[in-house]
């Protein structure tokens, strides 16, 4: 039996589209963001809402990758994304809410074809596993949820 696999398919599907215990799931609120302010740095010193959502989804795409068991893109890759220049031509609101939606759909299916065995297995060039890459996933994804809906409430 897959227990803790299913655990991660679990959690990772309540934080994204459920009721999660700490509050929003991450689908709701991308979903209330106005795209007209999400270019915009009430700060400063910190991330518009477009950058934020645009660093999900290059670790979250690094997961996928990372499951996928994909030699051509490896942690540099990724870590070129990380904080990439935005195009506002390019990254849009709605066009990065489809592919964070896209990209999570894939990993669950990914998941849901291995075993807890998979779990151990040693993550490339990294100190750390695909279980902790996993749990890892779910509390970057709520880490910056939490900066979502600040921003989001500061621009309001």
């Amino acid at each position: 039996m897959n227990k803790e696999i299913q655990y991660i398919i679990t959690t990772l599907q309540e934080s994204l589209d459920g009721e999660p215990w700490y509050g929003r799931s991450m689908y709701s609120l991308l979903d209330e963001v106005d795209p007209s302010s999400v270019f915009v740095n009430p700060d400063e010193t910190g991330h518009a809402l477009i950058e934020l959502l645009y660093h999900m989804i290059a670790w979250a795409q690094f997961i996928q990758s990372t499951l996928e068991e994909d030699p051509e893109k490896g942690i540099a890759y990724y870590e070129a994304l990380d904080w990439r220049d935005i195009d506002p031509t390019i990254h849009t609101w709605k066009n990065g809410v489809m592919e964070i939606k896209a990209t999570h759909k894939r990993i669950i299916e990914l998941l849901k074809s291995k075993n807890d065995d998979f779990l151990a297995t040693p993550v490339s060039k990294r100190k750390y596993n695909v279980g902790y890459m996993l749990h890892g996933l779910i509390q970057h994804n709520i880490y910056h949820l939490g900066q979502i809906a600040y921003v989001k409430k500061l621009l309001e």
